[in-house]
């Protein structure tokens, strides 16, 4: 009867050990962002049912505040304001508005995504809306800009110095000394009656997506483990 032994080689041993520790790895990655990503919807369900906080001169905590309703009063800075390219509504490309509001009674600015404004020729002068000089009451939801560049997109070049490829709240500060919130205000679509288009996403539940992706990498590294058993069988005839 033939002797069965389990005699593995050293080097593919070591090219199976760093696979399978990769392959996990890479599992609790995509679980860890699951996780998150699930804690981010119950987070955004929860503050959307608390009233709104009244922001005031005093710099907040962004991480305590994003995703909740918020309001304030101030005036319109028009003269600071910008516009984020490659936004689309509908199919339709176009901008968003971003316009800095100085808290009343303070020298501490905020700035409002007043919303989406149609664009189709970028030969043409960018779009304009009135901009109220009085005093205003703005409400929306609290959000957290992404630091992130994308690889792809690069900064934009272009000649106009108000079109920005992206909303970067480093820029904006260092290009102004007030003291500025770290977070951007997204505008109730029934707080202005301005034309813009507010139609704000909720976070986009990919939950199960990351979920799935986790148990993949954590099938390959179990297939890998067995595999790998199964090649280093060694049967040999008993003397």
């Amino acid at each position: 009867m033939q002797e069965i032994r389990l005699k593995p080689r050293l080097i593919p041993a070591l090219a199976t050990l760093a696979a399978f520790i990769l392959f996990v790895h890479l599992g609790n990655w995509q679980a860890d962002k699951g996780e998150r990503r699930a804690a981010e919807i119950q987070q955004f369900k929860v503050r959307a049912q608390q009233g709104a906080y009244l922001v005031g001169p005093t710099l907040l905590e962004p991480t305590l505040i994003q995703d909740a309703p918020v309001t304030v009063r101030g005036h319109y800075l028009p003269a600071q304001q910008f516009y984020i390219d490659n936004r689309q509504e509908n199919g339709k490309p176009g901008v968003y508005l971003v316009t800095p509001l100085e808290v009343s009674g303070s020298k501490t600015q905020v700035l409002v995504n007043r919303g989406w404004l149609p664009w189709t020729d970028r030969q043409s002068p960018l779009p304009t809306v009135t901009t109220s000089a009085e005093e205003v009451q703005v409400s929306g939801i609290a959000s957290i800009p992404s630091s992130k560049k994308f690889f792809l997109m690069p900064e934009s070049q272009d000649e106009r110095p108000q079109l920005w490829s992206r909303l970067d709240l480093d820029r904006f500060i260092k290009q102004h000394p007030e003291p500025t919130q770290a977070f951007v205000i997204l505008q109730s679509p029934d707080n202005a009656s301005d034309g813009m288009v507010r139609n704000w996403p909720e976070p986009e539940d990919r939950v199960a997506m990351h979920r799935s992706y986790s148990m993949q990498w954590y099938g390959m590294a179990a297939a890998l483990l067995i595999f790998f058993c199964v090649a280093s069988v060694r049967k040999r005839d008993p003397t």
